[in-house]
């Protein structure tokens, strides 16, 4: 039987329906780039399709190699873990069909310039002139319990620093790590420079998008002798699509390795030794799908969150899931509160287990949110 591809985008999912819309673009765009393979998606969980049944898709349609690539921006426990196990299950179940894994679109040239013309469309909205000698970069990342994925956000704001010439630039996250937003700005205002430029290193929107401006606004109405600018996050922009069809040829070409020089599961990294060789698997399982049914929300795809809340759900004849809670430190951009790349140990009757994150009392992470 001749062989036949198809490509599989994979994502995280989340209940803000503008932030599906969005995700589903890239599959829309990969469509175009690659007319004559078939492209599905799917999500890990809180949305609808989710990634067996985009494979499913697939299958039906007579391919026996999948191309699939995370929809992530750097190799964080979704992209190494969770993923993954999703797609090896499946191909276990169906070994008629070969899975190839891509890679994260990972610190890529290409993804540089497109964050900075973000930021730069941001600038050009100012009515007033600051010279850019005089303006800070504030870059903020999506913050994992991987130092590894951390540490390339980092990496992004040094060279957007360096690449446009900022004054000054600094780097926070905006969950399970440090420094969240909020101290990151109260820090950055301490500086003395006259414009700070806000820029979201995410793919989509979703309630993180949402939390992080309504912090920098918090911060500058308590600021009012600074500027700030909060620049768009990076969408469906097109570099963005490019770096995705690139990681798509890779695996096509036999070459999708991620770099795992300093992965935690593979190397002594200092600070998380003791997470070398833990067994790969996804902890999504328990909330697969759950986010259908929301399309309707009254939030009109702009999910605040409160679709996950009995009370609301119930005035609205929606339906609700009790899901185990971690309080306010561990909401995502995936609209819901349940983190599984997060910075806590627990475990569930479902069986699975999260490492400890080593610094989850850190006073400038997760902590500093719950005086809110």
């Amino acid at each position: 039987m001749a062989e036949k591809l198809g490509i599989m985008v994979c994502g995280h999912g989340s209940r803000n329906q503008n932030a599906a819309k969005e995700f589903s673009k890239v599959a829309g765009g990969l469509k175009k780039r690659f007319p004559h393979l078939p492209v599905e998606y799917g999500y890990l969980e809180f949305c609808n399709p989710v990634i067996h049944a985009g494979l499913d898709k697939l299958r039906e349609q007579g391919v026996t190699k999948v191309l699939a690539v995370p929809g992530m921006l750097f190799a964080g426990g979704h992209a190494k873990n969770d993923i993954p196990s999703v797609l090896n299950t499946y191909a276990a179940q169906h070994p008629e069909m070969e899975v190839i894994y891509g890679r994260d679109l990972g610190v890529d040239l290409k993804m540089i310039k497109a964050a900075s013309e973000r930021i730069q469309a941001a600038i050009d909205r100012c009515e007033s002139d600051v010279p850019l000698e005089e303006t800070l970069l504030m870059v903020v990342g999506r913050g994992a319990s991987d130092p590894d994925a951390n540490s390339n956000v980092t990496k992004v704001c040094r060279m957007l620093w360096e690449g446009m010439g900022f004054g000054w630039a600094e780097t926070c996250y905006s969950g399970v790590t440090f420094p969240l937003v909020e101290p990151g700005l109260e820090h950055a205002v301490k500086l003395g420079y006259k414009r700070i430029v806000v820029f979201p290193y995410f793919l989509f929107t979703g309630v993180l998008i949402k939390r992080i401006y309504a912090y920098a606004d918090a911060v500058a109405e308590r600021h009012p002798e600074i500027e700030f600018v909060n620049a768009d996050y990076l969408n469906d922009h097109p570099l963005v699509l490019d770096v995705f069809e690139e990681r798509v040829n890779e695996i096509n070409d036999g070459s999708p390795n991620m770099n795992c020089q300093m992965c935690k599961y593979r190397e002594q990294v200092l600070g998380f030794e003791d997470q070398v060789g833990i067994a790969q698997e996804s902890h999504h399982h328990h909330v697969e799908g759950i986010g259908g049914g929301l399309e309707d929300c009254p939030c009109e795809g702009d999910c605040d969150a409160k679709c996950r809340e009995q009370e609301f759900c119930e005035k609205h004849g929606l339906p609700w899931t009790p899901l185990h809670d971690h309080g306010p430190d561990q909401g995502d951009d995936h609209g819901h509160s349940h983190d599984h790349d997060h910075s806590h140990d627990h475990s569930h009757d479902d069986g699975h287990h999260h490492h400890p994150y080593p610094h989850a009392d850190h006073p400038l992470g997760p902590n500093s949110m719950k005086k809110h």
